[in-house]
């Protein structure tokens, strides 16, 4: 990854890292998410979905991440 750019999401559950990943997106934030979880041991231990935005976004993305949380999140706050 390059560099410059920051985890603001870990979860065990995929699908909760693609719905972070995607509601940051939809708010304009550049995000990706990095799959740590380890191919070798398929899915007996768990592994961690992270989410990584720039460092410039990653106030906003954690305003976003808490606000969604707490069930007040809208498009392009």
């Amino acid at each position: 990854m390059e560099k410059d750019w920051i985890k603001v999401f870990g979860s065990q559950s995929s699908f909760e890292a693609e719905i972070v990943k995607g509601m940051l997106l939809e708010n304009d934030i550049e995000a990706v998410l990095v799959n740590r979880q380890d191919s070798s041991f398929g899915s007996m231990l768990p592994g961690m979905d992270e989410v990584y935005v720039h460092t410039s976004n990653e106030s906003k993305a954690r305003e976003l991440i808490a606000a969604s949380r707490e069930g007040n999140v809208e498009n392009n706050l």
